[in-house]
């Protein structure tokens, strides 16, 4: 597969799961677009499992993207680690993994591996692409590329392009895993892998998905023993918490997988024009949705992507919802944001 970058890719492996049943017509198709660390696991139980999907309070009968009516697709991206083509993945010429022998990718590439996925379905046009964070920029980049294959688009908790501060807090959590002693640049797979640098990484991405109310409500102050302080231990409640909550996904998210993805979000810009061609008319129907306590990906964010889309004539219906979870939101399947994509998808497909 030919990349933005130049460089080619092949031969790829794309991990899906699918939810309920594909109509006659194939007309019923959603396609589910995963935030950065998440998977292709959106919903439900896996035998052996106690973990539901990530997106599993969305996903079902009588949910938000009811199985009853539709088909729901969630792929895992390329460069990730849950099945997909990726750095860990075993480079052809060598049946090592690749490392950083692993091609630069963007969210773009992403999309167009995704494509091939539809293709193999046999889906001619989706009747939604939605997602959170670099899943909404996943749904934004699949109507840049192939707007007549996307009847309607829900982009939520998301940018056109990232904000030098999250950029920056991108570049903090890679650093963290590249100061790891067990990085050994990007080839630690057949040894010790950068968990400490991993666990802090992901310490970055918690702390910036929550608010402070919800730290408030959650923690207060609370030390976990007074009897038993010491030194720069884990005292109180919030430092555990920020410590040891991940340890699941330390012990299975791939380090470089972490650093390719954040990256190419880092570099994905659809501002300025860029995300129709000039003198295109928008035909795909948007729900732009964004939080007022979201502080990593802020709403004034996601008010741009309705301007842009209205600027253009474009069917954009923009939300702004107060949840107190901050950049979580999107992840809790609250009644509101429920509520909207129920009414916008089931509006959509008598559109």
């Amino acid at each position: 597969m030919p990349l933005e970058s130049g460089e080619k890719l092949g031969p790829i492996t794309i991990a899906y799961e699918t939810y309920g049943l594909l109509n006659k017509d194939k007309s019923n198709a959603i396609l589910l677009l995963h935030p950065s660390t998440a998977d292709a696991h959106a919903a439900g139980l896996h035998e052996g499992s106690n973990e539901t999907g990530w997106w599993d309070c969305m996903v079902g009968p009588g949910k938000a993207f009811d199985t009853r009516h539709y088909f729901v697709i969630c792929s895992n991206v390329l460069g990730g680690c849950y099945g997909s083509t990726g750095p860990s993945s075993a480079h052809p010429g060598t049946t090592k993994p690749y490392g950083l022998d692993f091609p630069v990718i963007s969210v773009a590439d992403m999309v167009n591996a995704q494509r091939h996925l539809i293709d193999f379905l046999g889906i001619e046009k989706l009747l939604c692409v939605a997602g959170g964070q670099m899943g909404g920029m996943q749904a934004l980049a699949w109507v840049a590329l192939y707007p007549k294959r996307v009847r309607s688009a829900i982009p939520i908790a998301t940018t056109l392009r990232h904000s030098p501060q999250q950029i920056a807090f991108n570049e903090l959590a890679r650093q963290a895993i590249t100061a790891d002693p067990d990085w050994h640049k990007g080839h630690y797979y057949s040894g010790n892998r950068p968990e400490a640098g991993l666990a802090v990484a992901r310490m970055i991405n918690n702390i910036t998905f929550m608010t402070d109310r919800v730290m408030e409500e959650k923690f207060t102050r609370r030390l976990k023993d007074p009897a038993e302080s010491a030194k720069f231990t884990d005292d109180f409640e919030v430092e555990g918490y920020t410590k040891y909550r991940n340890d699941w996904f330390v012990k299975h998210f791939d380090p470089n997988s972490f650093l390719y993805l954040t990256k190419a979000m880092d570099r994905f810009d659809l501002s300025r024009g860029k995300l129709f061609a000039s003198g295109r008319p928008v035909r795909t129907r948007f729900l732009v949705v964004g939080f007022l306590t979201d502080w990593l990906y802020p709403p004034y964010q996601s008010l741009e992507i309705a301007r842009e889309l209205k600027s253009r004539k474009g069917d954009a219906t923009y939300c702004e919802i107060n949840s107190k979870y901050g950049h979580n939101a999107f992840l809790i399947g609250a009644e509101e944001i429920t509520h909207l994509i129920r009414h916008f998808v089931q509006t959509d497909i008598f559109w």
